[in-house]
């Protein structure tokens, strides 16, 4: 199942490029995309559920109102599980690597991800600022504020970046939590085990709605921490 995983990820890019000139780059990717995470939870027989959706404002449900989605970061599958749990087209900022990788890299750089020099301050300085005008121009943004995945299962430290990029654009942070996805698929494998996996929205948090960066930042993890005990519960 690993191999036919891998395997398809590659014939799954391969399509996107194919069907980008008919549907474009980010129907394509979004379109195919979801339908590649739903067969690989059908066959490995990993279950879903999305919760809070509904609850949002009309304004980010229709995709007027962009927004960057905040996620604690659980596995590899979280990325996938992302794109199918959040109903609007949402990208993700990426190392400048991953633009280089074969099939893939050329799918999702097509489908409009942001991608930063991480080696290079100012360069990575710039790359925000850019991500910050395209959010300002309607674009969603999903970032991991742990800026890695977790290797014990918990929450960790949030990073300041993701919410320069939300006060430096002037839009509110959808907190999500993630849980399930640890067990299904845990660090230093990629072979999915069978589970469930759930996603829960937050209320939105506007960053004029505080005094300063450590006061947003608390409320978004607050909430975040919030969802995922819920979904335990």
């Amino acid at each position: 199942m690993t191999v036919w995983a891998a395997l398809s990820v590659l014939l799954t890019s391969i399509l996107c490029c194919l069907a980008a000139p008919i549907l474009g780059p980010r129907r394509a990717f979004f379109g195919i995309g979801k339908w590649w995470t739903r067969q690989q939870f059908a066959l490995n027989g990993v279950h879903w559920s999305v919760r809070g959706w509904e609850e949002l404002p009309e304004a980010i449900r229709t995709e007027k109102q962009p927004v960057v989605f905040m996620c604690n970061h659980e596995s590899l599958l979280d990325p996938p599980f992302l794109a199918v749990a959040i109903p609007i087209p949402a990208v993700y900022i990426a190392k400048k690597e991953v633009k280089w990788m074969p099939g893939i890299g050329w799918a999702i750089w097509a489908a409009g991800m942001i991608f930063i020099d991480r080696k290079n301050r100012e360069k990575a300085r710039q790359s925000i600022h850019e991500a910050a005008l395209k959010i300002r121009g309607g674009r969603n943004v999903v970032i991991f504020p742990e800026g890695t995945r977790t290797r014990t299962g918990e929450l960790g430290d949030f990073k300041k970046g993701g919410f320069n990029l939300a006060m430096d654009a002037g839009v509110p942070i959808v907190p999500i939590g993630i849980e399930g996805a640890y067990d299904v698929l845990p660090p230093g494998t990629l072979m999915l085990r069978p589970g469930h996996v759930h996603a829960a929205f937050g209320h939105p948090v506007f960053p004029a709605e505080y005094p300063d960066r450590e006061a947003f930042t608390e409320e978004v993890r607050r909430q975040v921490s919030a969802l995922i005990q819920g979904l335990k519960g």
